[in-house]
């Protein structure tokens, strides 16, 4: 199929959710709940832990049960999966950037790198228990203009 002959459609306007994958869902939860402080959606046994992150939502799965087909088929959710670390990144004013910096190593979380992009926003990555790559950076790091 050609990209003349495709329907008409606006693209997507925002990411509703975005998912990482973790093998200890209760270490997710004391991280992901307790230190970053986000708001529990819900937890289905070993499979899933889900959060609120403002308008979206961070979805961690065990990738040992996601890969499962599905066996309620009113949830027909295929099977899937990701090997090694993701990546994420948290929207985060910098004023609050030295906050954050300073709760994580309280934590005893290493602070890989603490740097400003060439536009000025600053990011800070760390990683969580299951060694994904996590961030927080000034919104403006994507903005446009």
């Amino acid at each position: 199929m050609t990209k003349q002959s495709l329907p008409a459609t606006a693209p997507p306007d925002a990411i509703l959710e975005a998912a990482l994958y973790a093998a200890d869902l209760d270490a997710a939860e004391r991280f992901y709940g307790n230190l970053l402080g986000l708001e529990r959606i819900a937890r289905v046994g070993e499979r899933h832990v889900f959060y609120r992150v403002g308008a979206g939502v961070l979805l961690i799965f065990n990738p040992s049960e996601t890969c499962k087909p599905p066996n309620d088929p009113e949830l027909p959710v295929p099977p899937h999966g990701a090997g090694g670390p993701g990546h994420f990144c948290f929207a985060v004013e910098g004023v609050a950037l030295d906050d954050w910096r300073a709760r994580l190593e309280a934590a005893g979380v290493e602070i890989e790198a603490d740097f400003h992009w060439p536009n000025g926003a600053r990011s800070i990555y760390f990683r969580d228990p299951a060694g994904n790559s996590l961030e927080m950076a000034e919104p403006r790091l994507w903005a446009r203009g």
